[in-house]
């Protein structure tokens, strides 16, 4: 547990470090991003073509602007993307789709090995049939130089990154983007463009009324990896999916990416009103803070949580699940969330009325939803378990920090969220030393 404590002090600090603006208490990401002046970076556009020794088959892939329009741009080829690009494949050379890699040896591994290859009902496919390219400030010194969408806008966009690097690699491409982009997020947690802070972030980083349509894709399929390129499709379920913040002017943009993501095969989506999203996503987020964390610290799969759980760790998840709707309860009734409920986009709706939510967000109605989940997965191992595991980063900060953070907006505390995150943050192993961290040895 030494290390617990060390570590305590600087997860504390990240996660209580908000700044109030214009009676606004903005979040440390966003406190910085306010503050910054500095440019968008150029970026440069690296194919197979540009590898030293490289004989990568096809033609350039410069695109015109016809192609530019209808063609989606997907950020980050983990399980999720792997998902998305293989759905979206399905449409035809109609939607052409571009895969954005992070690293060079990733486009290297293409080269080696082209293709996406994932498996569902013990049936693998492998589809090629994608544009390769991995952005960088740097230039190439071989092959052809281009820049980013040669240097025009980014139409569509799907990130599916981690959501740590979600909104940051946004940032980063933002002079890529105006009122007539859409970008697609289909994290895990709550999307961090949802009022109060949308509209700053959006105000701060581009022209008035020229910010991108917002578009958030709640996805509840169950994708696990088998190495770079290789998935498994292993519990289908659906998407659904809305803007968070469109633009009042070029809203109609967002209208190709959603009808695409519509008819894509497997995926399973369905639009819907901003304010069922903005539920939906919350109440996805109260699942993901209870069974990634504590399986996470235990070690165990997400069965344990549920299937006769020690007095102790039942005790836990009740204090956790409390403080959680004392925040989504208070959070349903604030004024921020007013515009959410019932401004542009959102449907008249008397099971999403202040009243319904509040009683919807009840600890026993969480907990019953949280039982209800917790016997479809009770079989699996969650992500941020297989993340520790792996000595990865984990979204920890995106799930129980975020219910810290808007904890203090509303002028509540939420300590067993806090703790939770420090005790992931720090490495903490183990049912009993969790157990201890909350009520002492006995």
């Amino acid at each position: 547990m030494a290390r617990f404590f060390r570590n305590m002090s600087t997860t504390t600090r990240l996660l209580s470090q908000s700044v109030p603006k214009n009676g606004v208490i903005m979040p440390p990401w966003l406190h910085d991003i306010t503050q910054s002046t500095s440019a968008a970076p150029k970026l440069y556009a690296w194919t197979p073509e540009n590898l030293p020794n490289c004989s990568a088959d096809g033609e350039s892939q410069s695109a015109t602007p016809k192609d530019l329009q209808k063609r989606i741009f997907i950020l980050g080829i983990g399980n999720l993307g792997r998902f998305y690009a293989n759905s979206l494949a399905k449409l035809g050379q109609e939607v052409p789709v571009t895969l954005v890699l992070h690293r060079k040896s990733l486009l290297e591994h293409w080269v080696s090995e082209p293709g996406i290859e994932l498996t569902r009902y013990d049936v693998t496919e492998r589809i090629s049939s994608f544009n390769v390219e991995w952005w960088t400030e740097q230039a190439p010194a071989h092959g052809p130089v281009r820049e980013v969408c040669d240097g025009a806008k980014i139409a569509n966009l799907l990130v599916a990154t981690k959501a740590p690097d979600a909104l940051p690699q946004v940032d980063r491409l933002r002079r890529y983007l105006d009122g007539n982009s859409t970008v697609g997020f289909v994290q895990n947690g709550m999307n961090k463009l949802w009022p109060p802070y949308g509209a700053i972030y959006s105000e701060h980083r581009f022209p008035p009324r020229q910010h991108p349509n917002w578009l958030v894709c709640v996805t509840t399929h169950g994708v696990y990896s088998l190495g770079a390129f290789k998935s498994v499709h292993a519990a289908p379920a659906d998407i659904a999916m809305g803007l968070v913040l469109p633009n009042p002017d070029t809203a109609g943009a967002a209208d190709y990416l959603t009808e695409q993501i519509l008819k894509a095969p497997e995926l399973e989506a369905r639009k819907v009103p901003r304010n069922a999203l903005w539920v939906l996503q919350l109440e996805k987020l109260i699942i993901n803070s209870l069974i990634n964390p504590l399986t996470a610290v235990i070690r165990c799969m997400n069965g344990h949580l549920f299937d006769q759980p020690a007095p102790g760790l039942k005790k836990l998840m009740d204090m956790l699940v409390d403080e959680a709707s004392q925040i989504l309860q208070a959070l349903a009734q604030h004024s921020s969330s007013q515009d959410i409920l019932t401004g542009v986009d959102s449907a008249p709706d008397a099971d999403l009325s202040k009243e319904a939510l509040v009683e919807r967000f009840s600890a026993a109605q969480l907990n019953a939803m949280l039982q209800r989940v917790g016997e479809k997965v009770k079989e699996n191992r969650s992500s941020m378990c297989q993340d520790v595991m792996a000595g990865k980063q984990t979204e920890v900060r995106e799930f129980n920090g975020w219910l810290v953070q808007m904890a203090e907006f509303l002028g509540l505390e939420a300590p067993n969220h806090k703790k939770l995150c420090e005790l992931v943050e720090a490495g903490v192993v183990g049912e009993q030393n969790l157990l201890e961290a909350y009520f002492g040895k006995k």
